[in-house]
């Protein structure tokens, strides 16, 4: 197997140009890489590696590079790539750090080149927009409009606008004409903060509906910081079917908008024979909404519902270069995603016909201590045990000293309530933390991320590895003591969480401002390579 190259910041960057498929990922915890990454890095925690790695990379050929800290994580995760299959692994000299020191750009947050699209959007096509105040205004005078919430209805549902009607961007053009079917009203379409609104309304404008159209400047952050309040609960939401003589002019009018944006439709015959023996990368995405793929499944066909992967397309796709093939029911919502995802530089394609026939794709089998996820099972693998301890066994064994608790649960979890003697940890951080000589119980919510976890203690020479029966929450049922610790770990060794972001939503204003401070100033921040990544223009 070929061992691992490194490569300098001058030769990855001219490698994000070429042409070629390219993965690259910032393999450090989520908060690490919030505060700052490659504008192209896609976020891959080693604490879960080789769980989202084979979704994120299908392609074993690929060029992978990962990025660290300059801390040598980057060169563990490249033998944990190696032993999935992977063989084509390189790894960024001096990580992060020297990206920076060689004068290229870190950013922060996360999302960042959809963030960025929308930011570009609204500069180029001048998307229409209102304030909260104008917003508000019109309310008062008792003008006719709708408000059209465009954020999945869970994320609705914590807050919204007062009135909003939840319909994420991904359904806007299958229902909009349901939710306002007079063209005089005028439609408002809101998110969080700027990137969903303005291709929510952008999607409206370019798909031809006759109303006035406007994105929400700010979203609900923009609402709360002009002093209104915010409603909680709210369960509004589109209609779930579409009238059957609406399809024919819809599907005929996704049609005509995919045309102007050059995306072209492929047959299922096409689609099949890139699923089974194509070199490139392809990613199989289903846009439809999650009940729908659950109902009738799609097989090879991944959920990634449309609003979403606007907005996040980082979170399905992990190759640069690679190709998109999208799938609808009604061949509506798909053109018109993928008409977005080729002006964010994606090379998108819609399937013309019925769902794909049944095909399977190999893909790596992640290395993972499953046995974990059973909390009554006893495993022996080599010489080292993995067995679990009921709360009074555990607690017996913390009082005579001699049991360690790790706990792999969130380290915001972990200050709001923890075992008194618990330290907590991460994969990353798992084997500085764990105390030779003692039985090393680990603490968990995820099963999976545990057993990588448990890998590298494993790997270490730690052979006494337990689980607690029941997790934390037997602990506290049984009522052994429990602690809270709100600034221990304290922020810097708290990797996995991004500060960033936090309290933005919770009514704190320096947040919210300092949040959409950083989205209006990606722009700002693009070199040449970057912004030539994106296509913006106007359906001709």
């Amino acid at each position: 197997m070929p061992v691992p190259t490194f490569v300098d910041a001058a030769t990855l960057k001219s490698w994000l140009s070429d042409k070629s498929e390219i993965a690259l990922f910032d393999v450090r915890e989520n908060g690490q890489y919030g505060e700052g990454h490659l504008f192209f890095a896609v976020p891959l925690p080693y604490s879960r590696f080789e769980l989202d790695l084979p979704m994120l990379v299908p392609n074993l050929a690929v060029r992978l590079v990962l990025c660290d800290g300059g801390d040598g994580v980057a060169e563990r995760a490249a033998k944990r790539a190696q032993d999935l299959g992977y063989r084509n692994v390189h790894i960024l000299r001096g990580g992060a750090p020297a990206w920076r020191q060689a004068g290229y750009t870190l950013y922060a947050g996360v999302n960042v080149p959809s963030k960025t699209f929308g930011e570009l959007v609204e500069h180029e096509r001048h998307t229409p927009r209102l304030s909260a105040q104008d917003l508000e205004a019109m309310r008062e005078a008792g003008e006719n409009f709708v408000i059209v919430d465009g954020r999945p209805f869970a994320e609705y549902r914590k807050m919204n606008i007062p009135g909003g009607v939840c319909c994420p961007n991904g359904e806007l053009v299958l229902h909009i004409q349901d939710i306002a079917p007079d063209p005089a009203t005028k439609i408002v379409v809101n998110c969080a903060g700027r990137t969903r609104s303005i291709i929510g309304a952008q999607t409206l404008i370019d798909f031809g509906v006759p109303n006035p159209v406007y994105a929400l400047e700010n979203g609900t952050q923009g609402w709360f910081l002009a002093g209104f309040e915010l409603e909680h609960g709210a369960s509004r939401r589109y209609p779930d079917a579409v009238d059957s003589a609406d399809l024919d002019k819809l599907r005929t009018r996704a049609r005509a908008l995919a045309t102007k944006f050059d995306v072209p439709f492929i047959t299922a015959k096409q689609a099949h024979a890139w699923a089974i023996d194509d070199p490139r990368t392809t990613y199989f995405l289903d846009v439809r909404t999650e009940e729908e793929h659950a109902a009738t499944p799609a097989p090879i066909f991944r959920h990634a519902p449309g609003g979403q992967l606007i907005q996040a397309t980082d979170q399905w796709v992990g190759v640069k270069g690679a190709r998109l093939v999208l799938m609808d029911d009604e061949l509506v919502r798909a053109p018109v995603v993928a008409a977005w995802l080729r002006q964010l530089g994606h090379e998108a394609y819609v399937l013309a016909e019925d769902i794909l026939e049944r095909a399977e794709r190999s893909r790596p089998n992640p290395k993972v201590w499953v046995q974990l996820a059973d909390p009554g099972a006893e495993d022996r693998r080599g010489d080292w045990t993995v067995r679990s301890l009921t709360p009074k066994e555990l607690a017996s064994a913390l009082s005579a000293g001699t049991a360690q608790v790790i706990d792999l649960r969130p380290s915001t979890d972990f200050r709001k309530g923890h075992i008194p003697q618990a330290t907590w940890s991460i994969r990353p951080r798992v084997v500085a933390a764990a105390e030779r000589g003692k039985t090393i119980v680990l603490l968990y919510d995820d099963a999976f991320v545990a057993g990588l976890a448990a890998i590298e203690l494993q790997e270490a020479g730690f052979r006494d590895l337990c689980n607690l029966t029941g997790g934390f929450k037997a602990w506290r049922a049984a009522g052994l003591p429990v602690a809270a610790t709100p600034d221990h770990p304290p922020d810097a060794e708290c990797i996995d969480f991004l500060f960033f972001t936090h309290g933005r939503h919770d009514g704190d204003a320096a947040a919210a401002r300092q949040y959409l401070a950083w989205e209006t100033s990606l722009l700002g921040q693009l070199d040449a390579q970057e912004r030539g990544v994106f296509s913006i223009s106007r359906p001709s």
